[in-house]
């Protein structure tokens, strides 16, 4: 555990709950989870959120590769969308809708808080028929305030409303999830 000063100089704490390691091998338990409830599945899409969700989705990518069939498609594709404020307009997904029709379609994410972003990350798919939506997360936090449910887990952890959960998974040295 760590005492760091945060941006108005004030101490608080950090904990690292998962190191390098551990997020490896979560996110190949997640690859095969995702490999096994899609058996059969000609493509599957991973839709990451913003920035650290492609990043997760993009290992999960990684993992699958190798681990799929040869004849299974994997595709990536990000879901665009203000997490702050996920009305200030609409989110966007960069694959064709049409692509996405009849095919399992997985949003990814690194932290589900509330529920919130990945409630709004739904709604470009609300203009075609996947065959089906799941979630994938690397951190499953049990303050939903949003009719959602992480399909697939790295880690289910109880915290307070006031903790923060840090993901370090992009531009990093050192792979690390850390409580604040």
């Amino acid at each position: 555990m760590f005492i760091r000063a945060g941006r108005n100089q004030q101490p608080f704490f950090e904990m690292q709950i998962l190191t390098a390691r551990q997020i490896r091998q979560k996110i190949r338990r997640i690859a095969i989870e995702i490999l096994e409830r899609n058996f059969g599945e000609p493509e599957i899409i991973l839709a990451g959120l913003n920035n650290n969700g492609v990043g997760f989705a993009q290992f999960l990518v990684d993992e699958l590769l190798p681990l799929a069939p040869g004849n299974v498609k994997i595709s990536l594709t990000r879901i665009r969308l203000n997490p702050a404020n996920p009305v200030e307009y609409d989110p966007v997904i960069e694959m064709p809708a049409d692509a996405l029709r009849g095919k399992p379609v997985i949003i990814v994410d690194d932290v589900a808080n509330t529920g919130r972003t990945i409630f709004y990350a739904v709604q470009p798919l609300l203009s075609v028929i996947p065959k089906k939506v799941e979630v994938a997360v690397l951190v499953d936090r049990k303050h939903k305030s949003f009719p959602i449910k992480a399909d697939y887990v790295g880690l289910s952890l109880a915290t307070t409303l006031l903790d923060d959960i840090d993901v370090r998974i992009r531009d990093v040295e050192e792979m690390a999830v850390y409580l604040n």
